[in-house]
């Protein structure tokens, strides 16, 4: 394991931290954060279809993805921002999503007569309850990932890092039910690159449904991103190799055991990019240093934005759906947009 560190290991952290946090520093939009406010149903949304994945081409297959269409959608309520992960029911139309800056996202997609996403409706928006049953701040209610499971909401939040579950249903006005054992030594967490991807291993695969963390850019002395498998037979600690300078956002299992992990990068000099990894579910254990081929790999030439949610639905053919949604950070030059991908593999 590696040593203790500071939150913050001076300038050449600065382009690690997120990019909201980034474009502040730099003096381009502004402050971000709004307080939270009372739940509200029917939070009006405005969008606008997405016909292309690569700027002026008409491709659809990237690889083994094929691009299905997508939306970008903006709302006049300001707490349509910070989407950090969402995950859909077994349906593939109702979703749950949490927000960095403390709520829960709740709603559905429409589709239009030919199955493209075309609209995002019922939506609402509450606050996350921490412990005691309070609203918290951004520093103890910053979420960034999400897992669904059998009656449980499970959410990590960085900063303050910790993964709890919530009741599900339930989870919109409910305090945490506990918070999950981390493996992962707190002192090799970093402040705002811990905690931030939380999935959910299906029943039949060797983890036997067990949540598993990744952390964002918290790294060992191999320079590996931290992960941990947080219950179960092969609960413990194992890394996932980092390419620099990609970092963590969000990931989700493959009905097969397989794992895929979405990863951002950012640089005031090459912009924004995005890849998704596919890392084989046999290889994920305690010790292990896991990496995977890339499946999907995207800079500002595409339809993407700051990506960092994933999630996997099964499409009405019966193969797995990638879905994937950034995070405007509240700000104008930025988007929410929503990416839909069929895997052909």
């Amino acid at each position: 394991m590696a040593g203790s560190r500071a939150a913050c290991d001076g300038p050449a952290e600065v382009r690690r931290l997120k990019l909201s946090r980034l474009v502040v520093c730099a003096g381009l939009f502004g402050a971000i954060a709004s307080p939270v406010a009372p739940a509200t149903d029917n939070v009006s949304v405005r969008t606008r279809a997405i016909t292309e994945f690569k700027r002026g081409s008409a491709e659809t297959r990237f690889g083994s993805l094929e691009f299905l269409g997508g939306i970008e959608f903006s709302s006049p309520d300001s707490r349509l921002q910070s989407l950090s992960s969402i995950r859909f029911r077994a349906d593939g139309e109702r979703f749950v999503s949490v927000l960095d800056t403390g709520s829960w996202l709740t709603g559905r997609v429409e589709r239009d007569a030919k199955g493209r996403l075309a609209n995002l409706t019922d939506l609402a928006i509450n606050p996350i309850l921490i412990r005691g049953g309070r609203v918290g701040s951004k520093y103890n209610s910053d979420a960034e990932g999400l897992a669904l499971r059998d009656g449980q909401a499970i959410v990590g939040f960085e900063q303050l890092h910790r993964v709890d579950a919530y009741p599900d249903p339930g989870f919109e006005t409910s305090a945490p039910l506990k918070s999950l054992d981390l493996p992962i030594p707190r002192h090799e967490f970093r402040m705002n690159a811990g905690m931030e991807t939380v999935a959910v291993s299906p029943q039949a695969s060797p983890l036997k449904g067990a949540p598993v963390a990744v952390t964002e850019h918290s790294l060992d002395d191999r320079g590996n991103l931290f992960a941990a498998i947080l219950e179960g037979p092969l609960k413990g600690v194992f890394t996932v190799v980092r390419h620099d300078p990609f970092d963590a956002t969000d990931g989700a299992f493959l009905p097969n055991g397989d794992f895929l992990l979405l990863e951002r990068r950012f640089s005031f000099i090459g912009g924004l990019g995005m890849r998704i990894r596919l890392i084989k579910g046999d290889n994920i254990r305690p010790g292990a240093a896991v990496d995977g081929d890339v499946l999907l790999e995207a800079d500002m030439g595409y339809a993407i934005d700051n990506m960092e949610g994933l999630d996997v639905i099964t499409g009405p053919e019966g193969k797995p759906h990638l879905i994937l949604i950034s995070d405007d950070n509240g700000n104008l030059l930025q988007r929410n947009v929503m990416l839909e991908f069929r895997l052909t593999q």
